[in-house]
């Protein structure tokens, strides 16, 4: 199975680590992973702030950059929901590109959601095992993309990783791209909300599958004072395997 990775701006830019994890857990699966060096934006920003012109142009970029693959997996909801959600309607009056852009979506996977519902993993056969507890950022772009428990049931395949749950574990962290700068007093109070959700389950570990959730969450945290450790999951599961 041919997969590409979308590596995503912030991940790229922030926790690289996740990427290299990413890959590393696929390999170990038997996928065969490529990273097409084309690749750029999703156009996400752009999109979101009306400069729809720009954003196309991206999203032509992307189609034409991850064709030759059978799947594209990023480790990131929100520039999953992106191309999901957004590249077919960007193309209403461009039929071709909009086949093209379509085509992509149609095989765009978050991580956690193509290990479990493209390669049915259960990583109890492959012995992964990683000693902690750790609570579970559920970020917003996942539900989105009609992703639920499937980080959880992840998390509980993992032998000594114990799973202590989030309370309003649905609320949104209040980062939400542009949000977190245009209504930062909102924002901010919906961070310590979510921080303050952390310190109450005791864990030194939050798993978070998105680098802008996560950027918020921590740094909420450091002022805070709350001392956690932020992993995404794919970093779980390579360290489990003896990968990282």
């Amino acid at each position: 199975m041919k997969v590409a990775l979308f590596i995503t701006c912030l991940t790229d830019t922030f926790y690289p680590r996740t990427g290299i994890a990413v890959v590393k857990v696929l390999e170990k699966l038997g996928c065969e992973v490529a990273f097409p060096e084309a690749q750029t934006c999703c156009g996400q920003p752009m999109w979101n702030n009306g400069h729809h012109h720009e954003a196309r142009e991206l999203a032509k970029r992307m189609a034409e950059v991850f064709e030759p693959y059978d799947h594209v997996v990023t480790p990131s909801g929100s520039c999953a929901a992106m191309i999901r959600d957004y590249y077919g309607e960007m193309f209403e009056d461009e039929p071709a590109w909009r086949k093209r852009a379509t085509a992509l979506s149609d095989k765009t996977f978050e991580f956690v959601e193509f290990l479990v519902n493209v390669l049915d993993v259960d990583l109890r056969k492959h012995g992964v095992k990683w000693d902690g507890q750790a609570t579970y950022h559920y970020s917003c772009h996942l539900r989105g993309i009609g992703i639920t428990d499937e980080a959880v049931r992840v998390m509980k395949q993992i032998e000594g990783l114990e799973y202590k749950p989030l309370e309003k574990a649905e609320q949104c962290c209040g980062f939400g791209g542009t949000f977190a700068m245009k209504y930062p007093q909102i924002s901010g109070t919906m961070v310590r909300d979510k921080v303050s959700c952390i310190k109450a389950t005791q864990a030194p570990t939050v798993i978070s599958n998105d680098a802008g959730c996560t950027m918020n969450i921590s740094g909420s945290c450091r002022r805070e004072k709350v001392d956690v450790n932020f992993k995404s999951l794919a970093e779980i599961i390579a360290e489990g395997m003896g990968l990282m």
